[in-house]
């Protein structure tokens, strides 16, 4: 009985703090998830006086957003496919969001509340054009309104209630480019205005009732147009002259064509090139000079007027309609740190509605849009409301000349990602801060044991969840000793780079980097990939990491090439190159100068390599290693693939020490009329492989083939380059191949009859991973192929293995022919796949995950052992000891191998895994529109206890097994006695 009691205590103890689960109050600890929406393109404010106040807005990720104007936050959001682009949207009957997308194909119709779709409208047509949506309030029905939306050179008119088509009207015959919609007031008719092939103004006159063309005038110009129409008032247009010397005023009434030509150089305040904006305002046009504004004012007549020059302007919004039939639209004029806005009035130019200045962060770079919006004051009048899309992709909403609140939207657009340690924590701590962290810690582990005894109150519990998320070893600015605390050092598609801390996600420093921006010798600069630079170690702490981040003056492979420098704990750009050489590919070295500067070498458009730091010491370890230096091209436009060599500098015709140039050593061509190349994978350059050999379960070993030079690629044949069931099994054949990138050597080439792309492919130690679909099954399908090499067959003992006494340690040669054998299997996939990575750790001990973003936008983490190519349907005792599965066809999908739990990284792009200095953890940072970042131990934490470990429990349960100790040895001793005395 003593027994039973003693074992009883133990197994309700310990099972009392063992858990394998998530809890909701755990959700967090380890990770955090941040939503976005990206940049704005267009935004539509829904003010009305009951409900909250909010602005819906559409942004180049092809998201769809309702945001609070208080906070800024998202009341809910949507995001289309990546080829489904929102074209246009607007708000009708107050209660629908409407959106037109895919080039005018797609129309719906969103909840505004909440978001849902209500319906949705495939629009067809016969050509592409640009997509007009006009959504107006009264068409004089009887019945509920239409919605007017113009795409593939088709009308369309569509019920605003359920989303049935009523009528279809072709329009874009002969080449004419349909412009504008107009619906005047109180009419049933509407004007689709657009200019035609040979310069003509082109006006349709259509019954909005039935689609009935009611007249069609067409009317050529001498002088021919330039531009697009501006269209100040419903029954005129104005547009640049062929020459851009002059405007032309265009009126329409009744489908009656007029031109009135009016020289730009007679206009006041001309100097430079004009540009005609295309902000709809109110019987005005805007004219663009340099960083000027020129307000021109359409009279009755048709003649044009300068009202106004305003110098300094960057962005011009709509006109916005208030009570009394009142017009205003702002202007956002910007001078260094500050920003000036003035909200004008359409009818008296001279009067301001409001005038502000306010100065904001210079690292958000210039005004790119301005929306403006009204409300009404405590006291009755009228105030406005601004938010700006800045050159950063920044969103801020200002009111009553402050910053209301500011979105980080460029964290929706991330090109690449790298990683930098933080400082080392200096030593000397205060004992005040000690004594005051040790109270935070017992009262911590206090309410932690009230809430496991289930006393805690409501307020407990959220004090333990405040703690929890507010720890300051979390959150510290210096390195901890497992390696959890790092910076993420993201570039985005802005040309800004953040730097955001894994703790808790928050924003450290954010750097708008000087050498992207926009500028006569550089005009439409974008980054493409970031770079380790310097990393210093223990000898050199003093000095600050930095990052390399590379860039080019556009998209062509001859552009221009950009290379900033930046401090990794501060942001600050410490130096930038720009323009420079072309940039097609950069190659990290492996090796350092005596200030542990990273050698890089940039290949340019014409194959030659520029080696950076530009220093003599660099040239010098560069030349000890000439003719030992190979790179290799993917050219999938000519399907070609071709390797390299570093031999000697260039001609002295280029004059410079740091440029080298490169003969070719191999190529492979494949004929472009059976194979298309789709995708490739390498190894990562820093991953970690703690152990060559592979012990079987009859304990043969087996020797992985370990090379940083192979490459898998991924061909399939032309008919199969289409969408997914565009092509007859019979005539689609995926392709793979190992090549090795020094020699070229065709190690493997594996076929699958029937199977076609898109290929997501990962590479790691000896084995490669590729996700495909089948089409004969209907389904997607994942291969392994692991490679062997059978040149140290013979070093079959483990125990010369365990002794060292083995070849292990002998160079190997890509030269040398390699003897390698190779196990393969395929299993079925229940998901398609948008992204795939495999887990690293700092010693390469633990075991492998697979990191698979599914098509739900979810990362989900597949342990390497569901996909070992040597399962079998009946595995021998040896082989489960070993740890290998039965064979099934499908892989399986968990829904606790979820690492992002319930949540979406929406628009995922890539996953990326970050080793943490305690083996059994790896770090994951998953991002697209939103970012996930957590910590995964594949293994479980074998090496730690976890961070909410419940210290007190523990102390309890020692403190009750000692006195269930001692309590049954009383028992015990009575017993004993008892049995004596019968």
């Amino acid at each position: 009985m003593a027994i039973r009691a003693f074992l009883l205590c133990i197994i309700l103890f310990s099972s009392s703090y063992t858990s394998f689960a998530l809890y909701e109050d755990q959700v967090g600890l380890m990770d955090w998830h941040q939503r976005y929406v990206g940049k704005v393109k267009k935004a539509v404010f829904q003010t009305q006086k009951a409900g909250r106040k909010r602005v819906v807005v559409s942004t180049e990720e092809n998201a769809i957003a309702a945001l609070d104007l208080r906070h800024g936050e998202i009341f809910w959001r949507q995001i289309l496919g990546v080829n489904d682009i929102i074209d246009e949207i607007d708000i009708a009957l107050g209660k629908y969001v409407v959106t037109l997308s895919s080039g005018g194909s797609v129309l719906r119709a969103w909840n505004l509340p909440d978001g849902q779709m209500v319906w949705e409208s495939f629009l067809l047509g016969s050509k592409p054009s640009r997509s007009l949506l006009l959504t107006p309030t009264n068409f004089g029905a009887d019945k509920d309104n239409v919605i007017l939306a113009y795409g593939n050179g088709c009308l369309h008119a569509v019920s605003s209630i359920d989303g049935d088509i009523l009528w279809k009207k072709e329009l874009a015959e002969n080449g004419i480019d349909v412009q504008h919609l107009v619906h005047p007031e109180e009419s049933d008719t509407i004007y689709a205005l657009g200019i035609g092939e040979a310069s003509q103004f082109e006006a349709y006159v259509i019954n909005v009732r039935n689609g009935e063309l009611l007249k069609h005038s067409s009317k050529g110009f001498p002088g021919g147009f330039s531009g697009d129409l501006s269209l100040p008032t419903s029954d005129k247009a104005v547009v640049l002259d062929s020459s851009e010397s002059s405007l032309v005023s265009v009126s329409f009434v009744g489908g009656e064509i007029k031109f009135q030509e009016f020289q730009i150089s007679d206009l006041q305040g001309y100097s430079g090139e004009a540009v005609l904006l295309p902000s709809k305002l109110a019987g005005m046009v805007a004219i663009k000079i340099d960083r000027s504004l020129l307000l021109v004012k359409l009279k009755d007549e048709g003649t044009l007027e300068v009202v106004d020059t305003v110098p300094h302007v960057e962005a011009v919004s709509d006109s916005l309609s208030f009570a009394e039939g009142q017009t205003a639209f702002g202007l956002i004029q910007q001078d260094g740190r500050k920003i000036q806005l003035s909200v004008k009035s359409s009818n008296d130019w001279k009067s301001h509605f409001l005038k502000e200045s306010i100065e904001f962060d210079q690292q958000r770079g210039l005004v790119h849009k301005v929306f403006i919006n009204i409300y009404v004051r405590t006291d009755r009048t009228y105030g406005f409301r601004a938010l700006i899309v800045m050159e950063d992709h920044s969103l801020l909403l200002l009111q009553q000349g402050a910053v209301v609140w500011n979105r980080e939207d460029a964290l929706a657009s991330i090109i690449d990602v790298t990683t930098s340690e933080l400082p080392i924590q200096k030593d000397g701590v205060s004992v005040a801060k000690v004594e005051h962290n040790l109270f935070e810690w017992l009262k911590g582990h206090l309410l932690k044991l009230k809430a496991t005894l289930m006393l805690a109150t409501p307020d407990d519990v959220a004090a333990v969840q405040r703690i929890r998320l507010q720890s300051a070893e979390k959150s510290k600015m210096t390195r901890d000793h497992n390696g959890f605390r790092k910076l993420l050092i993201v570039l985005t598609r802005a040309g800004k780079l953040f730097a955001l801390h894994t703790g808790d996600g928050r924003i450290v420093w954010s750097r708008l980097l000087n050498a992207f921006h926009k500028s006569g010798t550089c005009e439409s600069p974008r980054g493409i990939k970031l770079h380790q630079w310097q990393v210093p170690h223990h000898h050199a702490l003093d000095e600050n990491p930095s990052v390399l981040v590379v860039g080019t003056c556009g998209h062509n492979s001859d552009a221009s090439g950009i290379l900033s420098f930046v401090d990794a704990y501060r942001g600050e750009e410490l130096n930038y190159l720009a323009p420079v050489h072309s940039v097609t590919q950069v190659i990290p070295l492996p090796f350092t100068d005596s200030t542990e500067q990273h050698l890089h070498l940039i290949i340019d458009a014409e194959g030659y390599g520029h080696l950076y730091p530009r220093t003599p010491e660099a040239v010098d370890i560069f030349q000890k290693e000439l003719g030992n230096i190979y790179w290799y091209s993917v050219d999938i436009n000519n399907n070609l693939l071709k390797g390299y060599v570093v031999k000697k500098n260039c001609k002295k015709e280029i004059a410079d020490d740091y440029c080298f140039e490169s003969s070719d050593l191999w190529s492979v061509i494949f004929p472009s009329d059976s194979e298309k190349i789709i995708a490739t994978s390498t190894r990562k350059l820093s991953e970690v492989v703690h152990t060559q050999a592979k012990v079987n379960a009859d304990q043969d070993v087996l020797y992985k083939y370990i090379s940083k030079n192979l490459l898998f690629l991924a061909t399939v044949t032309p008919k199969a380059m289409g969408d997914i069931g565009s092509v007859t099994p019979e005539d689609s054949w995926l392709f793979v191949y190992l090549v090795d990138t020094i020699t070229g050597r065709v190690l493997l080439r594996m076929s699958h009859h029937g199977c076609q792309g898109p290929v997501h492919a990962v590479f790691s130690e000896n084995w490669v991973v590729y996700h495909y679909f089948n089409l004969r099954a209907h389904r997607y399908e994942m291969s392994v192929v692991e490679i062997y090499d059978q040149s140290r067959a013979d070093n079959k003992d483990v125990l010369k293995l365990v002794l060292g006494k083995h070849n292990l340690s002998a160079p190997v040669s890509s030269y040398s022919r390699p003897e390698i054998m190779t196990k393969s299997q395929s299993y079925f996939f229940t998901h398609s796949v948008k992204a795939v990575a495999v887990t690293s750790t700092a010693k390469g001990i633990t075991s492998k995950q697979l990191l698979i973003g599914t098509i739900g936008d979810q990362v989900l983490a597949l342990d390497k052992r569901f996909l070992d190519p040597r399962r079998t349907l009946n595995p021998t005792q040896a082989e489960k000891e070993e740890g290998i599965m039965p064979l099934t066809d499908t892989l399986p999908i968990m829904p606790q191998a979820f690492v992002t739990h319930a949540l979406k990284v929406e628009g995922l792009r890539s996953i990326i895994a970050i080793p943490a200095k305690l083996e059994s953890t790896t770090l994951i940072f998953a991002h697209g529109v939103d970012l996930f970042f957590t910590r995964l131990a594949p293994s479980k934490t074998y090496d730690s206890l976890t961070d909410d470990f419940n210290y007190a429990l523990l102390l309890l349960t020692i403190v009750a097994l000692v006195i269930s100790i001692f309590v049954t040895w009383i028992w015990s001793e009575r017993k004993d006695l008892q049995e004596k005395w019968r």
